[in-house]
Formats: C-alpha cells, structure tokens, sequence
C-alpha cells in the first residue's frame, strides 16, 4: 500500500478553467485555453493582472470546475491506498474554509483525517505526490507525477500524468 499525496487546485479543481469563466464573466472575453499553454499561471489574458486578483476574491476557490475523472480514481485509489489531499491554503485568506467546502461536495468520501493544508509542501512525505507545480514536486522525495496544466506543459525532467485515467493506469 502507498501513500499518495494528491494536490487540489489544476489537478482534481480546474484552475485554469475557473480564470478563464471569471474572466468571461467579468470582462465579457472568452480566453480560449489553448492560447494560455505555456504561459505561467495567471497571465496570458487580455487584460494582465486581473486574474491574479480573483486568488483574494470570495467565491473563487468554492466554484472551480472538477477536473474530469478526479473522482472516480481518487475513490478507487483510497480502496487501494493511503491517499492524502494537500494543498497550500495559506497564502490566500479565504482558500482554506472554501477549498474544505469544496471537498466536502465533490469528494465527500475523503476523510478530514487525510486532507492536509499547509504553506510550502516540502513537508510532505509520501510514496507518490501528484502535483501541477514543479516548486511542490521539485523537494518532494517520493514519486513526483507531473499532472499536466496549461502552464507546465513546457517542463521537463518529471514523469507526467496528463489526465485521471493515466493516474489510474499508473497507481490502481
């Protein structure tokens, strides 16, 4: 049995999805994701900074879209696993109380006991950590498995899942 730590935000939660139904919805453009490839996290939209603004909006963490497949492999690896959400919640004041609701609807068969927020995930020790950002895999002393985002898809050097059925291709 392994333990796998499991980020949130661009790897079960649509970040990149959210910026771009945000943006529309405030600023009436629709951003298509391809043109955000590349790109770091938070740019590539007409209007440069605004996004980053949504990180302190309340609202923002609460409505991310589920990424397609989170669900069901995350519940199959929990019958096959030590399975362990984590992510940084600290950095954005609201992100903590909203990113447990979010867990609570969307993934309710996920224990508080396995669910982790935290600053920098350097402390993290686990067999296996599924993570969008090279900064979180970069210390990681396990298994680092780069889930694929618009803004890593440049990066090499990591063992890359680009969807959920990979994951479980990999780890069931």
């Amino acid at each position: 049995m392994a333990r796998i730590a499991i980020d949130m935000d661009g790897v079960m939660a649509d970040s990149t999805q959210q910026y771009i139904n945000w943006y529309a919805a405030r600023y009436g453009v629709q951003v298509e994701k391809a043109s955000l490839l590349g790109k770091p996290e938070t740019t590539g939209f007409p209007l440069e900074g605004v996004v980053r603004q949504f990180l302190y909006t309340p609202g923002f963490f609460r409505t991310k879209p589920v990424i397609p497949g989170s669900q069901e492999v995350i519940k199959a690896l929990q019958e096959k696993h030590d399975v362990f959400i984590v992510s940084a919640a600290m950095e954005f004041p609201q992100s903590l109380s909203e990113k447990l609701a979010w867990l609570e609807d969307h993934f309710p068969f996920i224990s508080w006991h396995n669910i982790v927020f935290c600053g920098y995930k350097n402390i993290v020790d686990a067999d296996y950590m599924i993570d969008d950002h090279i900064k979180n895999l970069s210390t990681f002393k396990g298994e680092p498995l780069l889930f694929t985002a618009p803004h890593n898809v440049h990066v090499e050097g990591y063992k890359r899942v680009n969807t959920w059925e990979e994951v479980g291709a990999l780890l069931l």
